[in-house]
């Protein structure tokens, strides 16, 4: 919110890539203030669906991309073949997600949905935050590997990324044999990691938790990471 004060004072537009972020937040867009949003639904345990939330101002002056008898439709402007209806309409899953998150966590009901998803995003945020700090202590303590982004889980989502000495890729396959699930490679985020000197040829092992990862998982990968490192 802050960083988009910020932009706005100077004139300029904001778009936040809450790919991220999403699954482990649940963010408020409206109090962040940012003219877009983007995340990708599939990876909030949801359909493979982008999805954009834009200030309908900023939707109406940037150019029409759909056809030109639906341009002034704010939600038909930026879909040139037409929305994608069933995975629209499944979308709505995530939300009866989450509501059921918090009717399985929380006894008092809540009617106000901003409400259920702030006390939610604050439940999964301590739980992924508990979980991720071992494996941060852990990664941070090794001389042969590079752990990128911050050392305190409270400040950095749960998606956690090294560089090793050596190719990241055949590591990921030695901890599948050991029933560890991640992987290697750039993440399509090339320019970040050449900015950081990371060499794309070995690329970064990527380490994922979310709220049903459990601490004896995180244990779990800690050993097994001790017999292939």
């Amino acid at each position: 919110a802050e960083i988009v004060a910020l932009a706005h004072a100077a004139g300029a537009a904001t778009c936040v890539d809450g790919v991220s972020y999403a699954p482990h937040g649940i963010p408020d867009v409206g109090a962040l203030g940012t003219d877009i949003y983007l995340f990708s639904a599939y990876k909030v345990y949801g359909p493979h669906q982008g999805i954009m939330a834009i200030r309908r101002d900023l939707g109406m002056r940037l150019p029409n991309q759909g056809h030109w008898f639906n341009g002034d439709t704010l939600y038909k402007r930026f879909t040139p073949a037409g929305p994608d209806h069933a995975q629209v309409a499944a979308s709505a899953g995530m939300a009866d997600y989450f509501d059921a998150l918090h009717a399985h966590h929380f006894l008092r009901a809540e009617t106000d949905p901003r409400q259920r998803g702030q006390q939610v995003h604050d439940l999964i945020r301590a739980h992924e935050v508990a979980t991720i700090q071992p494996l941060l202590d852990y990664l941070a303590a090794r001389n042969d590997l590079r752990l990128l982004g911050p050392r305190d889980a409270a400040r950095r989502a749960p998606t956690v990324a090294v560089a090793l000495d050596r190719a990241a890729e055949p590591v990921s396959a030695e901890l599948a044999k050991r029933g560890i699930n991640c992987w290697a490679g750039d993440f399509y985020a090339v320019r970040p990691l050449t900015a950081m000197g990371v060499d794309l040829d070995k690329g970064v092992l990527r380490m994922s938790a979310a709220h049903y990862t459990s601490g004896e998982d995180v244990a779990r990968l800690i050993a097994a990471l001790d017999k292939v490192l």
